[in-house]
């Protein structure tokens, strides 16, 4: 593999006029054939780019228009009050919303900037840069685009900000048509990655959970890098489509950086795939190394214009491609054929490795940074490395998102035939790269102009980078639920290529080495009927499923929190501060314009401190200590959740209050639960008793089936 490498390292990359030169001869070639003159082979391309151009933006609008029929049956939206619509905006979700409502009412958008960046009218005694710590970027250009479009007096604030999102969603199912596309070259491929993905909406996107969350702003950037991506790692691209696609790379990495915090990771996931690509020498590295450039400028840029964020700093990312930077010098820089040249190309992998694993530890030594150290304690316990009484670890392991996958997903991916055909094609691709990468380690050059009769798919560099990322992202899929979010969706794409790609089944063909068929048109014919096939059944299955979703009106309405929400604003002082739950904290926020005393954010170790205090209200404490917590935060009121008080969960020991239990050590668990000895009773419970000496620090001032809120006295009475 190492002489290989040598060989395709030391091809020089072909000058754009080469190119062009090269062009018009391989045309020529192509019109010389019998009974196609240069005008009919234009009109053909033509038809094809148009056709499967108009395919793919209108299945973006498709899908586009479906969502927003959707979320219009499930909340009634059109028939809702302003308030009712706000509270269908839960957790995290509320916050994002609640800050694209300030940036509309301030005077000025610079004014709007600065008070998102010195907020201090959202968190009790605390004062943040919101933009930098909850990631405002999305909010920020959609507030741009409202006033600037002059949109004020013709569509609802709300409206164009759930709109935007949704358009996005178009634009990712876009993306994945075009990567599907031009790995294939049909756009039978594309309609048949957009089918899957709408079938399994369900794991393929969160937009129906949690509309303003971050990936659902970020991840179709991704998927228009992947696109432009797969295109440029392709052989024997023309000039202008290459520059196209390298262009179009750095948009969107930049973009897809600057909309989600967590969007570095992603990217290192990446860049591990591309790594190995040029390893073993299936692409060109000058390629892959203009790719490393283009993460080091979105780094560099994103850490300029996120306020110096210092996370960027201290990426897996950044090590990453700093070490391969370096490595690449070193070969440059040594003798071609010395000894330390050869030893070099046989070290590369692990010289690599080590110096990121390294880079990263210098880096975190002497950056000064705030990166999430609960997120390494959480792989830690996860990979069963330690053990911890931790409240927000135990909470954190108790997500269902952080839990691994169901045996429903994979049923589910099943019966849409989703998970078979990715199998069979991830099977025959790795079977082919295997044989690549033996040929290259016994001196085979790879060829310049792979033909269909030559069944090898394997040595296509587009195909094998998708291989391995799709690997690495099912790896982290089958420990985190939540990723599988990012693993579907790419699993549709490469199972819709697979089975559109002649390519594919002329590699099977091979192996097999049939005769009684010739094996090309068998190819041809296999690559248009398995997809017809596929297609007509989910069509039958699954399209009245959809259309009956569409047409079923659902009934979401919640009169408690209405409720509420309104005596809240009624009755409440402006500058009442509230304590409860984060979830119900995040709610208040966005509908009342309340201050609260902790939000539902876990990136900042503050942040999880407060809520892990102020859920004590669900603990067996003293009333004298939970008034001096929540007198700590300068809370006014105290809103006590029955769904949390007197939660009936299906895991035992997920529960808020046997975590909070647990953490308090008021019960040990060893061969059974056995609680150890409090004399007071579960807070949540006592309180509302009313009895001394609760009613000393806590008076009830309004109550419904679900809520229950206490003012917190300041002058404290002693009588029974």
């Amino acid at each position: 593999m190492s002489s290989g490498a040598a060989d395709l390292r030391q091809r020089k990359k072909q000058n754009c006029t080469e190119s062009d030169k090269m062009a018009p001869e391989e045309r020529n070639k192509d019109n010389s054939k019998p009974g196609r003159s240069p005008k009919y082979m234009l009109v053909q391309r033509f038809a094809k780019l148009f056709f499967g151009c108009l395919a793919a933006v209108t299945s973006g609008m498709l899908y586009a228009v479906y969502l927003s029929t959707y979320h219009e049956r499930k909340f009634w939206f059109s028939s809702r009050q302003e308030l009712e619509r706000e509270i269908t905006f839960q957790g995290d979700s509320a916050i994002y919303y609640s800050f694209y409502k300030e940036l509309l009412k301030a005077p000025s958008f610079e004014r709007g900037v600065y008070e998102l960046t010195h907020n201090n009218k959202t968190v009790s005694l605390k004062t943040i840069n919101a933009v930098q710590q909850m990631t405002l970027y999305p909010e920020l250009i959609a507030s741009v685009l409202y006033q600037a479009s002059g949109s004020e007096e013709v569509i609802e604030p709300v409206y164009f900000y759930i709109g935007i999102v949704f358009g996005l969603q178009g634009i990712y199912v876009t993306a994945l048509f075009v990567t599907s596309w031009v790995m294939s070259g049909t756009w039978l491929a594309g309609m048949l990655t957009v089918a899957w993905f709408i079938i399994n909406r369900t794991d393929t996107t969160r937009i129906d959970y949690s509309i303003p969350s971050r990936e659902n702003w970020a991840l179709p950037y991704f998927a228009c890098q992947v696109a432009a991506l797969t295109g440029y790692l392709k052989k024997n691209l023309n000039c202008s489509a290459e520059k196209f696609c390298y262009l179009l790379v750095n948009a969107s990495t930049y973009t897809f950086m600057m909309m989600w915090e967590y969007s570095h990771y992603l990217l290192f996931v990446q860049a591990v795939s591309l790594f190995l690509l040029d390893s073993f020498a299936l692409a060109q590295t000058e390629k892959v190394h203009e790719v490393y450039k283009i993460y080091l400028f979105s780094l560099f840029l994103g850490y300029l214009l996120q306020f110096e964020n210092s996370a960027l700093l201290v990426s897996p990312l950044l090590s990453l491609v700093a070490a391969l930077m370096f490595s690449k010098c070193l070969q440059m820089n040594l003798k071609k054929g010395t000894f330390m040249a050869r030893l070099l190309k046989i070290m590369y992998v692990y010289l690599v490795l080590t110096i990121t694993v390294t880079l990263n530890f210098l880096l975190k030594m002497f950056v000064p940074h705030k990166e999430n150290e609960h997120l390494l304690k959480f792989i830690e316990v996860k990979l069963g490395l330690n053990t911890t009484k931790n409240f927000t670890m135990n909470w954190l392991l108790c997500q269902e998102s952080l839990q691994a996958p169901s045996q429903d997903f994979f049923l589910r991916l099943t019966q849409s035939s989703l998970l078979p055909f990715y199998i069979l094609v991830l099977i025959i691709c790795l079977f082919s790269v295997t044989q690549v990468i033996f040929r290259r380690i016994c001196g085979e050059p790879l060829k310049e102009a792979i033909k269909l009769e030559d069944g090898r798919i394997g040595e296509r560099p587009e195909i094998v980078y998708h291989v391995i990322h799709t690997i690495l992202l099912g790896c982290l899929a089958m420990c985190l639920e939540g990723m599988k979010y990012l693993w579907t969706p790419y699993v549709c794409m490469l199972a819709a290529f697979g089975v559109c790609s002649p390519e594919l089944w002329m590699t099977l063909f091979k192996w097999l080495r049939l005769k009684a068929v010739h094996p090309i048109l068998l190819a041809l014919i296999l690559s248009m009927a398995v997809p017809t096939i596929i297609g007509f059944s989910l069509w039958k299955e699954f399209f009245p499923r959809i259309m009956t979703e569409l047409s079923e009106l659902q009934e979401f309405y919640d009169p408690d929190t209405v409720e509420l929400m309104t005596w809240i604003k009624r009755q409440a002082p402006v500058a009442a501060v509230f304590a409860g739950s984060p979830q119900l904290m995040g709610v208040i926020k966005l509908c009342t314009g309340w201050m609260v005393s902790s939000l539902p954010l876990y990136n900042d170790d503050d942040l999880l401190k407060r809520n892990e205090n102020i859920y004590q209200i669900y603990s067996k404490r003293s009333a004298e200590d939970i008034y001096k917590i929540l007198t700590s935060y300068k809370a006014n009121f105290l809103i006590i959740e029955d769904s949390i008080c007197n939660e009936v969960g299906p895991v035992r020991g997920c529960r808020v209050k046997d975590l909070l239990d647990i953490a308090n050590g008021h019960v040990v668990c060893e061969e059974g639960d056995s609680y150890s000895y409090t004399k007071y009773g579960r807070f949540c419970h006592e309180i509302k008793m009313n009895y001394s000496p609760y009613v000393n620090y806590f008076t009830r001032v309004y109550w419904n089936r679900s809520y229950f809120v206490y003012r917190i006295n300041t002058v404290i009475s002693f009588q029974s």
